[in-house]
């Protein structure tokens, strides 16, 4: 049994500087995807039923490669901090919170360089 007031037992810690960043973000980013996504959905839809040297072809174009670029960099940063906020939510506090957290930060950002490196290698005909 803790004798220490509330006030006490708080004071101190302050707050993690971090939650209205974050907050601001997410919902940029979402904000960001509707016409992101709609944009993405186009040429998207133009290459599906082409064959690979159509598709490739589609996304040639500058216009088609950055919009694919800023499609895919706005998904992983907001999937990566909405499984974060899951993360801060339901994992327990400890090691392996810590051990989450990092392996989502890296998981997401991995597979951004991934798309981002195979977007680029189309556009660029590598």
């Amino acid at each position: 049994m803790s004798y220490k007031t509330d006030y006490a037992r708080v004071h101190g810690l302050g707050s993690a500087k971090s939650g209205t960043e974050h907050f601001i973000v997410q919902r940029l980013t979402a904000i960001a995807l509707v016409p992101l996504v709609l944009a993405f959905l186009l040429p998207f839809a133009h290459a599906l039923g082409a064959g690979h040297a159509a598709t490739l072809a589609i996304y040639r174009n500058p216009v088609n490669a950055i919009i694919a670029l800023a499609t895919m960099i706005a998904v992983f940063q907001h999937v990566r901090l909405g499984v974060q906020v899951v993360i801060e939510d339901y994992v327990p506090a400890g090691r392996h919170r810590l051990r989450w957290l990092v392996a989502n930060a890296l998981v997401w950002r991995a597979l951004m360089l991934a798309g981002i490196f195979a977007v680029l290698k189309i556009a660029l005909g590598a």
